[in-house]
């Protein structure tokens, strides 16, 4: 019997070793699908669906860079960087690679109001003025019967301006919070601009705002408070919301870059507005707060946040948002658009799936390139390729929508011919949106799919709708 035991043992890690290595030869051949399955998300009918390798493809889309990691069955499956991210230092993107994750940073921010809300210092439906010590949201006609309050704010009908931020380059005088919100910076000062609770726009207005609020009640600076809080708990130790980024994570940062391949001014951004959009990190520690909020949402049980906090978190409210993250029927998440970089993080409700996708570029296209062959690989429901018919139109016809718009709330959109179609130009937006012809007076973003609908009057074109919005033409 002594003698069997040792050959008993041996047998056992032979076997152990033997099922190892088939289990990495299927997870390298799921990878390797991956990386040559990349497809467009917008197909349009009658053409040709090509298949693109993911280094190719960065090369054709002029992107430096691009690090991705997937949860699967509670555990960081796979994380692997591909491309570079400093191309003038000549070094390679790697999983530990860190990356500005622009708004996502506002879910993973909101944690710590729902904190504060569970631990009975906050209300989510109190006056965000009631908390606030250092500075005041100043009230108007559109305060006096709804107020502005941490729910509101967290699913963007507060009724606050600022869509985003551009940030700051190295060697600009940062401005402090107060000085943001009263638009000392480089935007406009965060206003009550319509009542709240009434409707619906993006604020990263509203999370600053949420951030001031953080900081006042608790006395601490935000970096710390998110870091021995929210970030440490999460496992996400190596990530960080100190604006500007400390020198000790200079060798493993990417740098940002435009779309026409320059460097991002000091190679990337600062953003004192960090609640909304100033959290470095990576896509394997990104993706230890979906998996969190996944396995609470999922087996009903306690974690960094309760359950019911978690349930409330993920109802979606207007225009598809939660309490933090936006939520679709089948997934939960969030995408960010920084100077020079672009990221989403996506999870699912029912599978114990999750990814984080992050560039160093202001062009992200690719990042719904790899969501769809990931979807497919795993068999994900709610990630499909947007079909759409291509209307040609004559450059005579296309000029007719040309000239500038106006947005409540946002500001001025210019419209211009581009190629076979039409450029939406804004100050706002994080990147000029690409619109082909589906009919006389719908067009279709090229990116996402998304329809915009010219309006008539009097057979001229006065305005039109896109994204929830109504523009009307001013020129």
């Amino acid at each position: 019997m002594r003698k069997l035991i040792p050959f008993l043992l041996l047998f056992f890690l032979m076997s152990c070793s033997t099922q190892s290595e088939k289990d990495q030869q299927l997870l390298d051949e799921r990878i390797s699908r991956l990386e040559n399955g990349l497809q467009p998300n917008v197909q349009i009918q009658g053409e040709v669906i090509p298949n693109y390798n993911i280094e190719e493809r960065l090369r054709e889309l002029g992107i430096p860079g691009v690090s991705i990691a997937v949860i699967n069955n509670d555990q960081l499956e796979w994380a692997k960087g591909y491309g570079m991210a400093d191309s003038s230092e000549n070094r390679l993107v790697t999983a530990e690679t860190m990356f500005l994750a622009g708004s996502i940073s506002k879910p993973v921010s909101a944690v710590r109001a729902h904190q504060l809300a569970e631990e009975g210092i906050i209300s989510l439906d109190a006056n965000v003025n009631d908390y606030l010590t250092s500075w005041n949201l100043p009230e108007n006609e559109f305060t006096e019967k709804e107020k502005v309050t941490t729910r509101r704010i967290l699913n963007h009908t507060a009724g606050l301006t600022v869509w985003g931020f551009p940030g700051y380059d190295k060697g600009d005088t940062i401005p402090s919070v107060p000085e943001v919100l009263d638009g000392k910076g480089n935007t406009d000062p965060v206003r009550v601009y319509q009542e709240p609770g009434v409707g619906w726009q993006y604020s990263g207005g509203g999370y600053t705002l949420m951030q001031h609020m953080i900081t006042d009640i608790e006395e601490k600076l935000f970096p710390e408070l998110m870091q021995s809080n929210v970030l440490d708990p999460l496992g996400m130790t190596g990530s960080t919301f100190e604006n500007p980024l400390p020198s000790r994570y200079h060798r493993i940062a990417a740098t940002g870059y435009r779309r026409n391949g320059n460097e991002v001014e000091g190679k990337w951004p600062i953003y004192p507005e960090m609640a909304a959009a100033g959290l470095w990190t990576t896509p394997s520690q990104l993706v230890l707060y979906a998996k969190e909020i996944q396995q609470i949402y999922q087996t009903r049980q306690d974690g960094l946040l309760r359950s019911k906090t978690v349930n409330e978190m993920l109802t979606p409210g207007m225009n598809n948002y939660g309490l933090g993250p936006a939520v679709t029927e089948h997934t939960f998440g969030h995408n960010g658009a920084d100077e020079g970089f672009r990221a989403e993080l996506i999870a699912w409700k029912k599978q114990p799936v999750a990814m984080v996708i992050m560039v160093n570029s202001d062009n992200g296209s690719i990042i719904q390139e790899i969501k769809l062959a990931i979807a497919q690989e795993y068999g994900l429901p709610g990630v499909e390729p947007v079909k759409r018919t291509y209307h040609q139109l004559s450059t005579q016809e296309l000029e007719k929508f040309t000239g500038k718009y106006t947005i409540p709330g946002l500001g001025e959109v210019e419209m211009v011919v581009k190629d076979n179609g039409l450029e939406h130009r804004a100050p706002f937006a994080p990147e000029p949106i690409f619109l082909l012809p589906s009919s006389d007076s719908t067009f279709f973003n090229t990116n996402g799919g998304a329809y915009l609908e010219f309006i008539r009057k009097d057979d001229k074109i006065s305005g039109f709708k896109f994204y929830g919005f109504e523009a009307s033409k001013i020129e």
